[in-house]
């Protein structure tokens, strides 16, 4: 272990890193003359502005200019930043599917932007919007890489509109300066935008992106200089309170109540690079309700933090060791709770504090104190909530970080064990991120403390990966010691060596219908330190895939699997049922395939089916998703997954139910309404979110939720509440 830990750090330290060699920039000139952003590119200003010049295609190919070019022109004043942009097109036929804000941008006509206002190649804002003029705003975190560095939770105060022409659409923005966060003084910013044109299948940027990387990688990106160098960020002092007026009943202890709740947060700013959050009684009652899964594995699965309070800066507090198997910082912890009956419940959030962002052009600090509630009646014991992050640059966009996390319970009740009091957890990890993408790597080290149980406890683990046009190999080695606890932390199993190996090539046709296609080879042995290091788990996967030039996806693979059970398990989840017998082998096969039309399509869907072996018995499953597009109003989706297991008796067999039907309604660009049912059997749960969202002024909104859920087996309600709530967004 030591040694495959010493070997890769050496790797990760040592790459040598290649220059872009690309050389784009473009002046943002500086003008006293005030622009209203209305979408029409008819103030005199934009005749002097200088062009950013010609956009790249990306897609279907990444070495041609793009056939429908995009013109972009930047002035600033002393508080705003603005941006008129020009965009061809073959015609007005857009794809528009909804005119709700924060709109997802594959598979519709839109164009984003991108600002890297430290220079640091890792963190980034994102504005886009569409040929209506519907806008959406992102922060891009952890260089880019991937979609797990993409949150639209963000929300900033901007103004921008459309108007649409024969042959083209034009854009103004008008962005205040306090939205960002810059060093005093700058001079430029780094600078890229993409765009996607549904109408010829073409998506394109301004900087250019190898296919084989993500499309906002912040890797590939120009510079925009200022004519003007930038002053000091005078951020206002924002105030957001709420009010919640909320009734709700539980059927299960015939139990009821109505009451209004009040509290708020407040943002204040720091210098230019620093973000103070304050929450008082924060309530989450309007966040959108997570998408219920069929879970067949013995493993908690993790789901996204959707809570806006805890998404500006994540990155410096979620993005701390392995995602999958040992994330020392998991935001979604707080606010949750083990009740006295081993349930886990949500838990009062009293408030809290959130420092993060830049001190300087290389450190980033962010530190987060949460103080929930105690409840006697369920025997939830109070409990601080505490991390402080510190990452410094290294080299062109790598970094080291360093992390202290502290869990500990205040008060002094019967029902809190001594061994509970605290825990803590300490760690270093170092982010390789190359200047040209093609090496992405990682090596950490954690170690946990609780009370009496201070020797051991470890979390180590390493990967590094390399990605070109036509070879993308990753490697990954985890080691999580069966003491290793992290309380507010995302932990899928301990006491676990684990060993990924990834190998894929692509091959570029250079004429015909398809876009690229590949084969794709991954392994992922799991063994245990404890037992003598005895295999217990592995998968191997041969995958072979088509990406065609309509944009629609089709795959075949084939998957060998081994689980030893250490103890009796039943994968139906079936109440009551005999589970498979622990300490024994089991090794099952599976075949699947995939499918996924071009999401432009009116009518689009996607799906994929698998049949095999499973355990000691079968599997057949189906899942597929369909959504139609009445556009721009109306949008309406179905999932569907369905898993037919079959065991031999005396073991259960199941025939197990996920349909999830949705409809989105956009009255107008102010007023939303959307409402998900997700029926599951393996849950034994109907639930019915709808959600009526007004947003009567910016960034303020008032919420009508409803949510609604009956058992399934006996159909009868379980719970049932209505919320109105009304935020306000004050800036003093």
């Amino acid at each position: 272990m030591t040694k495959i830990l010493s070997t890769l750090v050496l790797l990760l330290l040592f790459t040598t890193v290649h220059a872009q060699g690309v050389d784009k920039s473009f002046t943002v000139k500086h003008s006293s003359d005030k622009i209203v952003p209305d979408g029409i590119l008819d103030e005199p200003i934009w005749e002097m502005a200088e062009s950013a010049g010609d956009f790249q295609q990306y897609f279907p190919a990444d070495d041609v200019l793009a056939e429908y070019q995009t013109d972009i022109r930047m002035v600033t004043d002393e508080t705003t930043l603005y941006v008129g942009i020009k965009v061809y097109s073959p015609g007005k036929d857009y794809v528009i599917p909804s005119l709700e804000r924060d709109f997802r941008a594959g598979g519709n006509d839109n164009i984003s932007i991108l600002f890297d206002t430290f220079n640091d190649g890792t963190n980034a804002f994102l504005f886009g919007i569409n040929p209506y003029g519907v806008r959406r705003e992102a922060l891009i975190s952890g260089g880019g890489g991937n979609n797990s560095g993409f949150t639209t939770s963000w929300d900033v105060k901007w103004k921008g509109d459309s108007k649409i022409y024969d042959g083209y659409y034009t854009a103004e923005m008008a962005i205040p300066l306090t939205s960002f966060k810059f060093a005093e003084g700058e001079t430029k910013w780094r600078f890229q935008s993409y765009r996607f044109d549904v109408q010829i299948n073409e998506n394109s940027v301004w900087y250019p992106v190898p296919q084989n990387q993500s499309i906002f990688s912040l890797a590939f990106m120009g510079d925009m200089v200022f004519e003007k160098s930038l002053g000091k960020s005078r951020t206002p002092l924002t105030i957001i309170p709420y009010a919640n007026l909320l009734s709700d009943r539980d059927f299960s202890s015939d139990q009821g109540e109505t009451a209004l709740k009040v509290g708020g947060d407040a943002k204040i700013a720091i210098g230019n690079g620093m973000n103070l959050d304050i929450t008082v009684n924060p309530d989450f009652s309007n966040v959108e309700v997570d998408n219920i899964f069929t879970n067949l594995t013995r493993f908690e699965v993790s789901l996204p933090e959707r809570r806006q309070f805890f998404v500006d800066n994540n990155d410096l507090f979620g993005d701390f060791g392995g995602g999958r198997d040992a994330n020392p910082f998991f935001s979604r912890r707080i606010g949750i709770a083990t009740d006295s009956a081993g349930n886990s419940v949500e838990n009062d959030i009293i408030g809290g504090i959130r420092l993060s962002g830049k001190i300087n052009d290389g450190l980033r600090l962010g530190l987060l104190n949460i103080q929930t509630g105690e409840d006697l009646d369920r025997e939830i014991v109070s409990n601080n909530n505490m991390m402080l992050a510190l990452q410094q640059k290294v080299f062109s966009r790598s970094n080291i970080g360093f992390f202290f996390i502290n869990r500990e319970t205040f008060g002094d009740d019967d029902f809190s064990l001594p061994e509970d009091r605290y825990n803590r957890v300490v760690g270093i990890d170092y982010n390789l991120s190359s200047k040209d993408d093609v090496w992405q790597g990682k090596f950490y080290g954690h170690k946990s403390f609780q009370p009496g149980d201070k020797v051991g406890n470890y979390s180590l683990g390493a990967n590094l990966g390399r990605n070109t046009r036509f070879w993308s190999v990753f490697g990954d080695v985890v080691l999580v010691d069966e003491d290793f606890t992290s309380d507010l932390g995302f932990i899928r199993r301990k006491d676990i060596f684990k060993s990924a190996l990834s190998v894929n090539r692509l091959f570029w046709p250079a004429s015909g219908p398809i876009n690229n296609h590949g084969i794709q080879l991954f392994s992922v042995v799991t063994w245990r330190p404890t037992l003598d290091f005895q295999r217990t788990d592995h998968d191997i996967n041969l995958s072979y895939d088509f990406e065609m030039k309509n944009l629609s996806q089709f795959g075949l693979g084939y998957s060998n699997s081994f689980v030893f059970l250490n103890n009796p398990f039943d994968p139906t989840s079936t109440e009551g049922a005999i589970k498979l017998p622990g300490n024994q082998n089991y090794n099952f096969n599976t075949v699947n395939f995939s499918y996924r039309s071009n999401r432009a399509n009116v009518f689009a869907y996607e799906g994929n089916s698998s049949i095999g072996s499973f355990f000691n018995g079968s599997r057949f499953s189906a899942e597929g998703e369909f959504t139609l597009r009445i556009q721009p109003k109306v949008r309406l989706s179905l999932n569907v997954n369905y898993d037919k297991i079959s065991l031999p008796d005396p073991f259960p067999s199941a025939d197990l139910w996920l349909v999830s039907p949705r409809v989105g309604i956009t009255f107008s660009k102010s007023v939303f309404w959307s409402t998900l049912i997700q029926y599951s059997n393996q849950r034994d749960n109907l639930g019915i979110n709808s959600r009526l969202q007004w947003r009567f002024a910016p960034l303020s909104d008032l919420f009508i939720v409803y949510n609604d859920n009956y058992a399934v087996n006996l159909f009868e309600p379980k719970f049932r509440s209505i919320n109105l709530k009304l935020t306000y967004w004050l800036n003093i």
